[in-house]
């Protein structure tokens, strides 16, 4: 199995921590590692030249420095942002030059995954899933709250069972539903939380871009052409700026047959970790603890998230109640945890001058 590690997002509702030029998978922000560190390290049971890191042009070296010993050949460099479908594609088209038969795990550099031991198993099952039914495969986790920030899948009777694992039928995709439509999702109890963590075959994708996104299979395949050629840099930065801008689960996934979908439920603790208030969640055993980084000092402040990251400054609060502040040195964000999806507001703003990105 091959494992590639989405590594090109930017993660805007972590802002200021998370930049335009170092993203939140760049960052220590559950652990002792970075997001990107941890990630590679949960997927260790696999050998060093099946894994490859797909990143934007930006990141590549800030990636190097973090990962020393990864092998350079194995980073894929994203040209351009055009999010996961064309990346996914781009990676696919890749390895299928020498790969096209071998099983393709996609795995985000900004999740936690806190049973490392279950991932592998469920991932293990999923490329089994994979040769055994030359299927589209999903791990999907169990979902905790109603979420409306995240796509879920309603979820039939079970297939199989592969190594006391089940497999089991999907019925539907729903992507980011309002409170009300994901409040009912939990009631029902037939429905998970997509991950976005897919295992198939290398040319049992490519084949789904050439019927549901031919336009960017079309691009894609002008770069396989190429690659080995004089013309293989320009190709490649033309073609793929060219490619739509669209997520994989509406090119591909919300297009092909729930047939030829298998859904590998799970539940070893995921997150994608996407808002401060998320961090707390996580990182937290109750809501009334603090998560807090760097110096500071406390008087009757719970259930908030204090970061400081200037070390001769110190952060002190008062009467704080599930608050996020977060202080970098040259932006400092406070704002309710309830609020903390809202911050890509202020990234948006910030977008016409750019200072602070």
């Amino acid at each position: 199995m091959k494992a590639v590690i989405l590594a090109g997002g930017v993660g805007t509702r972590l802002w200021p921590v998370s930049r335009m030029k170092k993203p939140k998978q760049l960052h220590k922000l559950t652990g002792t590692k970075t997001m990107l560190q941890e990630t590679l390290k949960r997927i260790s049971f696999l050998k060093k030249n099946d894994i490859y890191i797909a990143t934007n042009k930006e990141f590549v070296k800030e990636t190097t420095k973090q990962l020393p010993k990864f092998p350079k050949k194995n980073i894929i460099i994203e040209p351009a942002l055009r999010d996961t479908a064309t990346c996914i594609g781009y990676a696919a088209t890749l390895l299928s030059i020498n790969h096209p038969h071998e099983v393709m795990a996609i795995i985000y550099a900004d999740h936690i995954v806190k049973d490392a031991k279950q991932f592998k198993r469920k991932l293990q099952t999923a490329e089994k899933a994979a040769k055994k039914y030359n299927s589209l495969n999903i791990i999907e986790v169990k979902a905790r709250f109603p979420n409306v920030n995240l796509g879920w899948v309603k979820v039939g009777k079970r297939i199989d069972t592969i190594d006391g694992n089940i497999i089991l039928e999907l019925k539907a995709f729903t992507e980011k539903p309002d409170y009300k439509k994901a409040l009912s999702f939990i009631k029902s109890k037939n429905y998970l939380w997509n991950t976005g963590m897919y295992v198939w075959k290398i040319n049992t994708i490519l084949d789904k871009y050439k019927k549901h996104l031919p336009d960017t299979y079309n691009k894609l395949m002008k770069i396989k052409a190429s690659v080995g050629t004089k013309k293989e840099k320009s190709v490649i930065e033309k073609e793929y700026s060219a490619c739509q801008k669209i997520s994989v689960d509406y090119a591909i996934m919300e297009k092909v047959k729930t047939t030829e979908v298998k859904i590998i439920p799970a539940d070893f603790g995921w997150s994608d970790v996407g808002t401060w208030e998320s961090i707390h969640d996580e990182l937290s055993k109750n809501k009334s603890n603090n998560i807090i980084f760097g110096k500071h000092l406390i008087i009757d402040t719970k259930g908030s998230v204090i970061r400081n990251d200037n070390p001769k400054k110190i952060i002190a609060t008062i009467g704080l109640e599930n608050i996020a502040v977060i202080d970098t040195k040259d932006a400092l964000l406070i704002c309710p945890l309830s609020r903390s999806q809202d911050v890509k507001k202020i990234v948006e703003m910030l977008k016409d001058s750019k200072k602070y990105l």
